[in-house]
């Protein structure tokens, strides 16, 4: 399910960012990404989404991440380690698998990351565990 059919694109404040390899919704808490069939997510596309988020990032911003895998594409797992030791804004991941070889590689990245990944099965899962992180709980308590 993409996140603008989901319930939660009707719930959510959120800012859409297209880019060539994909389409990102930013909400106060977290990221989520849907990335277009057939791409190799490489050092070179994770630096050019850093390079998008660079003031976001220079503020100190705590957040979360979910990759809505709706689409298949490659993904070097130790960039989670070069990531974890270049940056520090990500609060937790989440992966949302739609089969099980999806699943099976988000298995795989779990080992990598250093913080906390959940594997999931539908984009609801992925958003509600999220909105339950302590991080964020504040905050979120205190917009309602």
């Amino acid at each position: 399910m993409k996140f603008e059919t989901s319930k939660y694109s009707k719930l959510l404040e959120y800012k859409k960012i297209e880019f060539p390899y994909g389409t990102f919704y930013t909400t106060r808490h977290f990221v989520i990404s849907e990335l277009n069939e057939g791409i190799h997510v490489d050092y070179n596309l994770v630096s050019d989404l850093i390079s998008a988020f660079s003031e976001e990032i220079k503020k100190g911003l705590r957040i979360g991440y979910i990759a809505n895998r709706i689409n298949s594409y490659s993904f070097e797992p130790q960039l989670w380690l070069d990531f974890n030791n270049e940056y520090d804004f990500l609060v937790a991941s989440a992966v949302v698998s739609y089969n099980d070889f999806s699943y099976l590689n988000s298995s795989l990245e779990k080992h990598f990351f250093k913080k906390s990944l959940k594997r999931c099965h539908s984009l609801d899962e992925a958003i509600e565990w999220m909105m339950t992180l302590d991080e964020f709980q504040k905050t979120i308590k205190r917009n309602r």
